[in-house]
């Protein structure tokens, strides 16, 4: 009996203590208490970790950065071999779109005045040709024409150049520019075997010269014929998915190669006929054949302005003294300021215009990878390239399959 009364008062006492006991600070008193947070296990002693685990974050990202851009470089080594192997045909069919860019409009223009569209390509096609054919045969026409003229004029020049160099101020002496005209001599004579080397790959040059535009011609006619068919046709190709990218992206890249190619021309003109006309007045020989050079250098930008009006300079050099070569100099810096600051942006515009950095670089790589041709076709691909890459980044977002259904159904 008295061990059930003392058990009773100390449950009893008990429960009165743990009801004054204080609640903690936040947390009311019939709250329960929150859990702790659970601890990492510690690993036993000695163990080492993953190695996945042991390398920092940023080595981690810059190797996962690291073997993206090694395949990505791969992937363009692989590129540029495989144009290399095939340069002929791919330069012929981008000499084709340009061709073509610059002609559609006449074929579009003859079959809207009831010309059938067979006829319209052929006579397009044949007029343009033709005009090619009349401008490169007065070329040489005139530059076989004048060729004993600037031989005679040449020999002068050197004889004025000879006697300039012995009253000069630098002591030149007659022995020391016959002893630099012996070196120039024997020079050429110990480099035979290199220049008929040089004219065998000259003839190589020519068949595949030969070969690129019969292939150009062909490939000019079916583009003007059926050139939406074989854009449809080449969709086809494409994932489905983006098909539709594809398709805005195409008549937009289209538009700034028409552009281009009208716009290029306008100012290869301009040039061509200021230059030409100012070599002309000065009576610098083979005024027409260097304007027609001045018109095809200005296709390749800021390498071909360049040398085409250094090769007036030298002609003009030769022929008319250093007077008329500084004159001549003048005229070709004038026009390609006028060029670069005024008829660049105002005829071509916004639409196709290309960082000058881009342009350097990209006639640089047109250059090694293909020539010449490779240096004029590199422009108009990165223009088309830029047009292409902001309408894919700036175009809005495909909606979800299904959602047009019902929203129509709707």
């Amino acid at each position: 009996m008295r061990r059930e009364k003392w058990l009773n008062l100390k449950r009893h006492r008990t429960e009165k203590h743990g009801s004054d006991r204080p609640a903690a600070s936040g947390q009311s008193a019939g709250a329960p208490e929150p859990a702790s947070p659970p601890r990492a296990p510690v690993p036993p002693t000695g163990a080492r970790p993953q190695p996945a685990a042991a390398v920092p974050w940023g080595v981690r990202v810059a190797a996962e950065a690291g073997w993206r851009l090694l395949v990505i470089a791969a992937t363009l080594w692989v590129l540029v071999q495989a144009i290399s192997a095939v340069r002929v045909l791919v330069l012929a069919f981008v000499a084709s779109l340009l061709i073509t860019a610059l002609l559609h409009s006449t074929v579009a223009r003859l079959h809207r005045h009831g010309v059938p569209q067979g006829p319209a390509t052929v006579m397009t096609a044949l007029l343009g040709f033709a005009l090619l054919g009349l401008v490169g045969w007065f070329v040489i026409w005139q530059v076989v024409t004048n060729l004993a003229e600037l031989t005679d004029r040449l020999e002068d020049g050197i004889d004025d150049a000879k006697r300039w160099l012995l009253n000069s101020p630098f002591h030149v002496t007659e022995a020391q520019i016959d002893e630099f005209t012996r070196m120039l001599r024997d020079g050429f004579g110990s480099s035979r075997e290199q220049l008929t080397d040089a004219g065998l790959h000259g003839v190589t040059v020519v068949l595949e010269l030969v070969t690129g535009c019969l292939l150009a011609l062909f490939s000019t006619l079916f583009l003007l014929y059926d050139g939406p068919r074989i854009w449809q046709w080449s969709l086809k190709l494409a994932p489905a998915a983006a098909r539709p990218a594809l398709a805005g992206a195409g008549p937009r890249a289209w538009d700034t190669l028409t552009a281009y190619v009208h716009g290029t021309l306008i100012v290869a003109l301009i040039d061509a006929v200021c230059i030409g006309l100012g070599i002309y007045i000065l009576g610098v020989p083979l005024a027409l054949p260097l304007a027609v050079v001045v018109f095809a250098g200005a296709f390749i930008p800021l390498v071909g302005a360049v040398v085409s009006g250094l090769l007036a300079v030298v002609v003009a050099f030769v022929a008319n003294g250093v007077f008329t070569a500084l004159l001549v100099l003048l005229i070709v810096l004038g026009v390609q300021q006028l060029e670069g600051h005024i008829l660049q942006p105002f005829i071509l515009g916004r639409a196709v215009r290309v960082h000058p950095l881009a342009v350097i670089f990209s006639v640089a790589g047109g250059g090694l990878v293909a020539g010449i041709g490779g240096a004029v076709v590199a422009v108009p691909l990165v223009a088309v390239a830029n047009t292409v890459a902001g309408y894919l980044l700036n175009r809005p977002a495909d909606p979800p399959p299904g959602t047009a259904d019902s929203e129509a159904s709707g």
